[in-house]
């Protein structure tokens, strides 16, 4: 687990990495955001936020969320869904609209009489935002999903892919959980 005082990570085998390296090496892009929108976030912007969240979780499962995480805003690129556009989703793990809305609901913004995407902005921000991927982790995946993330196993990550919605298999999903993997020393499992 992450020290919320360092910043350091220590992965199986004794390997210590900061958070921002590990961000790194999961998401290239995302040591810098030269040319990007404003809403981009360097692995440097993001650590502290994401050291937060994600504090009380297994090296397993905070792999697997930054796997997630990097694909699905092409590593802290975007806020927002850019393709094919849908209103309301977004943070940094590209939550639906329906999700969104449960997420600000559960961190006490008023959602009253707000569109999608006015919903979408309460949550945006990087306090929120970072906030968004351990949230659903917890909210919409059963205690089975996350026991079987604990260890950060293929069978964990296909069970939370498939809680998420999508494909595990599919190999840009999979070479950010591989390098996920290899940030923690989970290689294998």
């Amino acid at each position: 687990m992450p020290s919320p005082n360092t910043g350091l990570l220590v992965a199986r085998g004794g390997k210590v990495v900061t958070a921002q390296a590990a961000l790194e090496a999961i998401m290239p892009k995302s040591t810098s955001c030269d040319g990007q929108l404003p809403e981009c976030r360097t692995a440097a912007q993001a650590a502290p936020f994401l050291i937060k969240a994600m504090e009380n979780f297994s090296l397993g499962q905070i792999a697997a969320m930054l796997a997630l995480i990097g694909l699905e805003s092409e590593d802290m690129r975007y806020k927002h869904n850019i393709s094919p556009g849908r209103p309301g989703q977004g943070t940094s793990n590209m939550m639906m609209a329906d999700f969104t809305k449960e997420y600000a609901i559960s961190k006490k913004l008023d959602v009253d009489g707000k569109d999608p995407n006015e919903i979408l902005a309460l949550v945006t921000p990087d306090e929120f935002n970072f906030g968004s991927a351990p949230w659903f982790f917890t909210q919409k995946c059963t205690k089975e999903v996350q026991d079987k993330l604990l260890g950060g196993t293929q069978e964990g990550w296909l069970a939370y892919m498939t809680c998420v919605g999508v494909d595990g298999n599919n190999e840009s999903r999979m070479a950010y959980w591989t390098r996920a993997q290899q940030v923690f020393g989970l290689n294998g499992l």
